[in-house]
């Protein structure tokens, strides 16, 4: 690819402000009156760990700042505990949300595997958050959010979260497997549990169209936010991009399990990726993937957004990992020429947010370009042994 992780990562560098990490526009420049939100810096941190991991120069040190930031700067709550959604200017949410701390734990998961000083107390620290608060062990699944003081938990349940705890934990799992096996594998079986609801159930039972949206009883809304979807976070529908995630975090967590995985980890990752690139690639007649379809598989939201072509390739390269299908590199070839020559923004080496279907720059859903996360391991996968984690695997290629 003409896509180089060096250039993204110098790139990301731009977003260093002393909360964290800042919302970058198109031009690698902070964009005025955005807030320091807590889930960009802790990608951002999960990003510069991984880049310490693979070798790039300059990255240790930033790694190492959003680690302290997330630790002892304002987004992290002293007085109640866990980490705010955002603070400084424009931020209006002081809730406490699983997604947000799912990324925290992905930050110190990462950190620790790279030797970051104080990654470990940020792991141990946003690991215990996430079991306390948002893990529900009768369930077996993640709660959405509370407010700041966790006095109320918000009547909703979302399968991103959950997506991205089970991410988050499997990591974790990788990063204390070493010195406490114990803990891996309690988090290891609590992500089996909440990818079997999620998607050896609900998706398996609506033919491999995912559910987003749950009441508090976990009873499905496939109506949810028919009215605004395009939201960036619980967009209505079936989103394209979610499915190849999940199909790539199976095989992830297959190969964490070993010889314990469930045959049905690599049957689902199979159906949910062919499932994606079938119905979602060119619904409308343009090439590439729709932001989310209707549950009759017609495009909704017709916006090409960067991280859903890049989870494409990344559960693309996994699957040629573990199955070698010439097919599947083939999709993935395909997909990564599409990237180079419609998203790729040579001046900076990052892509564009959001396309329209025609292929020029939107900004219907994303403005800027504040998120290497998704790009980053795009672009670390291919060729490396499937582990549980990212950084696992980058560190089983060295």
């Amino acid at each position: 690819m003409r896509t180089q992780l060096g250039p993204l990562l110098s790139f990301a560098a731009g977003s260093r402000v002393p909360e964290g990490f800042g919302y970058l526009g198109d031009d690698g420049q902070l964009l005025p009156g955005k807030p320091v939100e807590t889930w960009i810096s802790a990608r951002m941190t999960h990003v510069f760990g991984l880049g310490a991991l693979a070798g790039e120069p300059g990255v240790e040190e930033l790694a190492a700042h959003g680690v302290a930031a997330l630790r002892s700067g304002p987004l992290h709550d002293a007085e109640h505990g866990g980490w705010r959604s955002a603070v400084g200017a424009g931020a209006d949410d002081d809730s406490k949300a699983a997604y947000v701390h799912a990324f925290v734990v992905l930050a110190g998961s990462t950190a620790t595997a790279a030797g970051i000083e104080g990654g470990r107390q940020l792991l141990d620290e946003a690991l215990a958050v996430w079991e306390q608060r948002f893990w529900d062990e009768e369930e077996g699944l993640a709660r959405e959010s509370f407010d700041r003081a966790w006095t109320t938990a918000e009547d909703y349940r979302g399968a991103n979260a959950n997506m991205h705890g089970v991410e988050s934990t499997l990591a974790a799992a990788d990063a204390l497997a070493p010195t406490d096996p114990g803990a891996a594998a309690r988090l290891r079986n609590r992500a089996l549990r909440a990818t079997e609801r999620i998607v050896h159930r609900w998706t398996r039972e609506r033919d491999w169209r995912l559910p987003e949206h749950f009441t508090v009883a976990w009873e499905p809304l496939p109506e949810f936010n028919r009215d605004r979807p395009a939201d960036p976070f619980r967009p209505y529908g079936v989103t394209v991009g979610h499915q190849f995630e999940w199909a790539r975090l199976c095989l992830h967590l297959a190969a964490a399990l070993g010889e314990d995985a469930p045959g049905w980890l690599h049957a689902d990752a199979d159906a949910l990726f062919l499932a994606a690139a079938e119905r979602g690639w060119a619904a409308d007649g343009q090439e590439g993937f729709p932001y989310t379809l209707d549950w009759a598989d017609r495009p909704v939201v017709a916006a090409r957004m960067h991280w859903v072509l890049t989870e494409a390739i990344a559960a693309a390269a996994v699957r040629h990992v573990v199955h070698g299908d010439p097919r599947t590199l083939e999709l993935q070839q395909r997909w990564e020429e599409l990237g180079d020559r419609l998203f790729l923004d040579p001046a900076v080496g990052s892509w564009h947010h959001e396309l329209t279907p025609e292929g020029t720059v939107g900004s219907g859903t994303w403005v800027g370009k504040p998120d290497a996360y998704h790009l980053a391991q795009m672009l670390l996968l291919p060729g490396r042994p499937v582990r549980g984690s990212v950084a696992a695997a980058v560190l089983a290629a060295r």
